[in-house]
């Protein structure tokens, strides 16, 4: 029980002062930012068949767009796996 409760304290730790900007010695890997509009823009969709071919909510996307919303998580991963392989995308989810 120890051993568990030190491996999570210490991520607990770790989350905390990555959150805060410090360095830390575990790997992290944080997408770049993706310029949505370009992206939507390089493939020549309008916003309605971007959102329809990527499972997108439109709304979610107009937000993005604006800069009101950032996207993060499995929703930047998506993304900048469509701005390598959208045919690949288009492929899986068709």
């Amino acid at each position: 029980m120890t051993n568990a409760f030190t491996s999570i304290a210490q991520g607990l730790n770790e989350a905390i002062a990555l959150n805060e900007g410090k360095d830390i010695a575990a790997k992290t890997h944080r997408p770049e930012e993706i310029d949505v509009a370009q992206l939507r823009h390089n493939l020549g969709l309008t916003q309605a068949d971007f959102a329809a071919k990527f499972c997108i909510s439109i709304g979610t996307l107009r937000h993005w767009e604006r800069g009101d919303r950032k996207p993060h998580g499995p929703a930047l991963a998506l993304l900048h796996v469509v701005a390598k392989e959208p045919q690949a995308v288009l492929r899986a989810l068709g």
